[in-house]
């Protein structure tokens, strides 16, 4: 029979995990505020293990060592919260919080226990670092995607439970399909998100790799890459009759660039129509999607 802790917890998690984009720090707040203090024990640091789903594998060396110096005058002022293993326990929140103290020379720190399932610890893990410390985009386009995974969501689901447009989650999830030496000039900033955005709708790797050190070298601007990686719009330029072009209305210019930082992809209008762009079939179905079309 489960325990009137776990209800209760169980409540609070089922609350927090509806329909509306999850606080990190609300729920934080309500497992320690709603936690007896005789249940918050002391854990050795030597016991505790990294949350498996923590997408975070690099932590800011400055920050950590400003936490250390805290902690080593002030102590821990907040309880880590962890889940226990077959061999010691798993952090689920409050990983810097470890290594500052590991850093401070403690070999104790307070803890909160819990039973979290492995879906609660991976949205958990994700949250903190989202809504504490951003993720590199390519950590946050991985720990999305195993969010899709493994809690059986789709993209809108997603986007809703983290408080993010459909067609963010959409374009950090196709960076993923970047050559690994692209995913590179990304986490070096060589290139900006929305160069590897317009390269992520491209399926020939070879071509990806080279229009990202065309990139870089020749400093091309989001604009430009886009228009190199439309072969019909080269068609056009290469086969365009020169007459003078009547100006676009203003509102029309504005809607075209709010709808293709919506669709990730470039919008024109011309005439009365509106013109979408899509490189293949797999960005086709991307836009789709987001269209709620697919």
């Amino acid at each position: 029979m489960e325990t009137p802790k776990r209800r209760a917890l169980g409540r609070g998690l089922e609350e927090l995990f509806n329909n509306e984009p999850i606080d990190y720090e609300k729920m934080e707040e309500k497992i320690v505020t709603t936690t007896p203090k005789e249940e918050i024990v002391k854990v050795p640091l030597k016991e505790l293990r990294s949350n498996p789903y923590q997408p975070r594998k690099n932590f800011n060396e400055e920050t950590l060592n400003e936490l250390a110096a805290s902690i080593k005058e002030h102590g821990v002022f907040q309880p880590i919260i962890v889940k226990k293993s077959i061999k010691g326990y798993e952090i689920i929140a409050g990983e810097r919080r470890v290594k500052a103290s590991l850093l401070a020379g403690l070999e104790e720190i307070p803890a909160i226990v819990r039973d979290f399932t492995d879906s609660e610890m991976m949205e958990i893990a994700l949250l903190e670092n989202l809504q504490r410390e951003n993720l590199s985009a390519l950590e946050e386009a991985i720990a999305y995607k195993k969010l899709l995974e493994n809690l059986s969501l789709t993209q809108d689901a997603l986007a809703k439970r983290l408080g993010k447009s459909r067609s963010h989650i959409t374009n950090m999830l196709g960076l993923l399909n970047l050559p690994e030496s692209v995913k590179n000039m990304v986490v070096e900033n060589n290139i900006s998100m929305g160069h590897a955005r317009v390269l992520s709708k491209l399926e020939d790797a070879e071509k990806i790799s080279d229009l990202a050190d065309k990139v870089t070298k020749e400093h091309l601007s989001v604009r430009e890459l886009e228009d190199l990686t439309s072969s019909t719009d080269t068609f056009e330029r290469k086969n365009k009759i020169h007459r003078q072009k009547e100006p676009m209305n203003e509102h029309y210019v504005q809607l075209q660039e709010s709808i293709g930082e919506k669709l990730g992809t470039k919008i024109r209008i011309k005439g009365r129509k509106l013109e979408i762009s899509f490189a293949n079939d797999n960005d086709l179905n991307r836009l789709l999607e987001i269209m709620k079309l697919n």
